[in-house]
């Protein structure tokens, strides 16, 4: 990986790129409040992505999307709407590797539902669930409406249904005992022809993306501030061992294992020292006359001195005052060898 002039980096060109799905769609156009191109450049590249870990919100998602499908079906569709586990089965994430649309070049990724009507598919559903009914209150957002025209378009319909059920704090803590209805959940029936008249500008977009950044490997422009954590990631370099170090490795990380079990069978013994070692030091700066240079106790075993030593310091306030500080500093680098426990995925 180098980096390049530009706040860009380039790497070799990945020979199995990954799809650009519906969320990824809309953050390579720049359109993501929550994530930047460069992000998705990482991730579609497989320079760096963060594992997926569930939390509350996901959890939620998951234990209430089926609820949502049952009631669109009841209320709207009249049970004709198609779950990924009804066309695909059971597991249909490992059966498919999480792409519903394998024939489709670039673009990728799982849709929620489809309607179908005269067994042919109609619209696609997309299901949302949130907390922030502010961000709904003129209707779906561009960034998630995105998402399923993305789906729509690969799928050569022009319809998507748009569902959100707004959650309360106790839906996150229950999501099994939500029941969703005409007060918590909201649909939204959308044309891509008229929501998104020049939807395929946004396909073209997000194909020149492909082949300006990831086909070339040349990432978009990252941002320090919004990429930060990524960037610190990236500039964590991984050294390959040799043989030779390997065996130095090995050696070394045993014979610290060891020190850190004798440390921690002297953690009371050694508190209880620096609490003496303090006393005896504020004993002997009691001690201290005027003209003495040290002051010394004699031990069992051990002298215990007290030494004065006389130097200089920079007054860099002053310095900085005169207006001489900048003039006179100069940068410096230095290096800090540690070892560090590495986590494990169940660590974490």
């Amino acid at each position: 990986m180098q980096w390049l002039e530009g706040n860009r980096i380039q790497i070799d060109p990945p020979k199995r790129p990954k799809r650009i799905t519906g969320t990824r769609f809309p953050t390579v156009l720049g359109i993501n409040p929550w994530a930047t191109p460069f992000e998705a450049w990482c991730a579609i590249t497989r320079t760096y992505e963060d594992p997926f870990v569930d939390n509350k919100y996901t959890i939620a998602g998951k234990a209430i999307e089926p609820k949502v499908i049952d009631y669109l079906n009841k209320i709207y569709f009249r049970e004709t709407l198609k779950t990924p586990t009804d066309i695909y089965g059971k597991d249909y994430f490992k059966k498919t590797y999480g792409n519903f649309f394998p024939n489709i070049k670039v673009f990728g990724g799982m849709w929620d539902a489809l309607y179908f009507k005269n067994g042919e598919v109609e619209a696609v559903i997309e299901i949302k669930t949130t907390k922030r009914v502010e961000d709904w209150a003129d209707g779906a957002p561009e960034f998630y409406a995105l998402q399923a025209a993305l789906y729509a378009y690969n799928l050569g319909v022009d319809r998507v249904v748009m569902s959100v059920s707004f959650l309360e704090e106790k839906d996150y803590i229950d999501p099994e005992a939500f029941v969703p209805s005409a007060t918590n959940t909201t649909v939204e029936m959308l044309k891509i022809s008229e929501r998104f008249p020049q939807f395929d500008r946004h396909i073209e977009r997000a194909l020149s993306f492909w082949e300006d950044y990831v086909l070339t490997g040349i990432s978009p422009p990252y941002d320090e501030q919004k990429d930060a954590v990524i960037l610190n990631e990236l500039r964590k370099q991984t050294v390959v061992a040799n043989k030779g170090i390997d065996e130095l490795i090995a050696e070394g990380e045993m014979l610290r294992q060891q020190v850190e079990e004798v440390k921690a069978t002297i953690k009371k013994p050694e508190k209880r020292l620096k609490e003496i070692i303090a006393q005896v030091r504020s004993y002997s700066m009691d001690k201290f006359g005027e003209n003495d240079d040290q002051v010394v106790i004699e031990g069992p075993a051990y002298d215990w001195i007290l030494s004065k030593s006389i130097g200089t310091e920079i007054d860099k306030e002053a310095l900085e005052a005169d207006g001489l500080l900048d003039k006179y500093s100069k940068e410096t680098e230095s290096y800090r060898f540690t070892q560090k426990i590495r986590k494990t995925r169940g660590q974490e």
